[in-house]
């Protein structure tokens, strides 16, 4: 579980897309108040921390949290407009694991979010989705419709596991194409509708549950994942 926590809303929304996109478990908090409220009742894998906070700023955070017994190891990356590098030395003498200066993005911040992970030894969490009768267990690269096992390729496994993360989202052919093959691919909005088809197929009797949307392109409808 990453923790954003980010006054910006449009920034915060992106991040918490970004990282759940990439495998992670991800909630946005828009200042401190609400971060050390969750923080009470869920120990994140690691936090990405802005500076400029409404209330209590996140270098005050931080320190605070570094003088706690349970937050002291807690893996903490450091975001602020503020590119200076008495921001960045501060911030990190003060127990920051890592820096990011705005404009960062995205997936400079997947770089250091799972850079600062391994540094830390710790493993994120990703865990199993479970929509009606269809389950997918992301550790483990399985899919299981009303029990039995479904044989995916790897970009059928990631387009489904992008459906289910955002049910009922539509997503257009080049957003497909951006995040399951990745922003360099260079291939035609084709191959989506090619893997779609060879998806749907596996699903069988539930595959109308991949729902073209007309003008946008697909999207994942829970509802006609009942038990028929």
């Amino acid at each position: 579980m990453i923790f954003c926590v980010e006054d910006d809303n449009a920034i915060r929304n992106m991040m918490v897309y970004t990282l759940k996109a990439s495998g992670f478990e991800a909630e946005g908090y828009p200042d401190g108040a609400t971060f050390l409220a969750a923080l009470d009742d869920t120990l994140p894998d690691l936090v990405l921390l802005d500076i400029m906070l409404p209330g209590e700023d996140g270098i005050s955070i931080l320190t605070r949290l570094r003088r706690s017994n349970r937050y002291a190891s807690l893996p903490i990356i450091l975001a602020s407009a503020k590119g200076t590098e008495y921001d960045k030395v501060t911030g990190l003498d003060l127990g920051a694991d890592d820096y990011l200066a705005k404009p960062f993005g995205m997936m400079e911040m997947i770089a250091r979010v799972r850079a600062v992970l391994r540094r830390s030894g710790q493993k994120p969490s990703a865990p199993m989705l479970t929509l009606n009768a269809l389950s997918l267990d992301p550790e483990c690269h399985t899919v299981t419709l009303s029990d039995a096992p479904l044989m995916l390729t790897k970009k059928e496994f990631d387009l489904l596991r992008l459906f289910m993360e955002n049910p009922y989202r539509a997503f257009s052919r080049d957003k497909l194409l951006e995040t399951v093959w990745s922003i360099d691919y260079l291939g035609e909005s084709r191959t989506v509708d090619v893997h779609i088809g060879t998806l749907r197929e596996k699903l069988g009797a539930y595959g109308n549950a991949i729902e073209t949307v007309r003008g946008v392109g697909y999207r994942l409808n829970p509802q006609l994942l009942s038990e028929l």
